[in-house]
């Protein structure tokens, strides 16, 4: 099922630039709600990842909503402190002693993700609980148990860097320790959770008497119109009364999913041996990386696959990256120079991910209220951006 909330055949694109992100706040606004049932129902906390959406231009919606915020490190966490409400939870593969320090005095839950580290910095941390009671400190755990279907994505795979196995988890190594964490899905939907719950209570619920809480990590498609929510809930209320422990979950796609599109303009139009080709202004590598590191085959509004409408073409972005293709489309009428072409479902894990590769300009960012039909440019970027990120 197509997980778009928004039609976006209404937005204006005239008043807008080219290539640009628009996310609707409305269909945000829809998905925090949803969210926000889920952990008032459940009796979870609900986290916003910010490192598959973090436009914090829409922070404010968050409040009253989430919990608070999870952060991969220093500069999220520094985000969050800035701009959203809420508790401040970080975890990273590895800390440096220098972005520890200045961690420590801003984060409420920090997890480790190796017990060398966590005995490393152990002295420091709870040096600092002392100041700061309510500071609290867990480990990444890896339930050795898959359920990725893209070994890219896998953190259970075999030889995995993120999480500490059962066997790690010697006498003495939870002194301190108030929490575990375990992330290892992605995109899934209910029951890829319920298995890997499984899996945890199984190799590590003699360890539960000892914890305050445990996070579920992310990678839940909670908001998917196909996600079985009441299972959700009713998992989560038999966890807590089995355990006593609090839950955590920390979605990021499920904040962003089917809220925003990113506008691209057709700038040529070539022959091929097998197809036209169209070049795009905007960079499948560059702007939508999942497309190539999955890989999957973003949807285009009003476009269908090869052959099914009358006119096909093969789709390429504008660096000198032979694989930089969004693929092949099929469109009811011949593309135009100049036509403005929407992705759909381009929200999360796309902003985030950018790069400036062969000086590729990065699409502007815009708000679209849906129901107010306005549009907010937040922000155009140009050759000083990519100037300043390299010297």
């Amino acid at each position: 099922m197509n997980p778009m909330r928004t039609d976006f055949s209404r937005l204006d694109v005239s008043r807008l630039p080219s290539p640009c992100w628009v996310v609707d706040e409305v269909a945000i606004q829809q998905n925090l709600a949803i969210l926000n049932e889920v952990g008032r129902r459940s009796g979870a906390k609900v986290l916003a990842a910010l490192k598959a959406f973090s436009l914090f231009e829409l922070a404010p919606h968050y409040r009253n909503q989430l919990w608070g915020t999870c952060s991969s490190g220093l500069h999220e966490a520094l985000l969050a402190q800035e701009f959203y409400p809420g508790e401040r939870h970080v975890f990273s593969a590895a800390y440096s002693e220098s972005d520890l320090e200045q961690i420590l005095p801003i984060a409420d839950h920090i997890v480790f993700n190796s017990v060398p580290q966590w005995l490393r910095f152990k002295s420091v941390c709870l040096s600092a609980q002392q100041h700061r009671p309510n500071l609290s400190f867990g480990l990444r755990i890896n339930p050795e148990h898959s359920e990725g279907d893209i070994p890219l994505y896998d953190p259970c795979a075999p030889g995995s860097r993120l999480g500490i196995t059962a066997s790690e988890l010697t006498p003495g190594i939870l002194e301190g320790i108030n929490g575990l964490h375990f992330h290892t899905l992605c995109e899934h939907l209910f029951e890829p959770l319920a298995r890997t719950v499984a899996a945890v209570e199984a190799r590590f619920g003699h360890l539960f008497a000892q914890l305050e809480w445990i996070n579920f990590g992310g990678g839940h498609h909670i908001t998917h119109p196909d996600y079985d929510r009441e299972a959700l809930i009713s998992l989560i209320q038999t966890f807590r009364n089995q355990y006593k422990l609090e839950v955590y979950l920390e979605p990021g796609e499920a904040i962003a999913i089917g809220t925003g599109v990113l506008v691209s303009e057709v700038l040529d139009l070539r022959p091929a041996a097998d197809m036209e080709q169209a070049i795009l202004d905007t960079s499948a590598t560059c702007h939508m990386p999942d497309t190539l590191e999955m890989p999957y085959r973003a949807d285009i509004l009003g476009a269908g696959q090869p052959e099914e409408y009358a006119y096909t073409y093969r789709l390429g972005g504008l660096t000198c990256l032979a694989g930089d293709t969004m693929g092949c489309y099929s469109f009811t009428e011949p593309l135009e120079l100049g036509q403005k072409v929407l992705f759909l479902d381009m929200s999360h894990y796309t902003m985030v991910k950018t790069s400036t590769f062969n000086g590729t300009k990065l699409p502007a960012i815009a708000i679209w209220n849906s129901e107010a039909d306005t549009v907010k440019l937040i922000r155009e970027f140009g050759y000083q951006d990519f100037r300043d990120r390299l010297s």
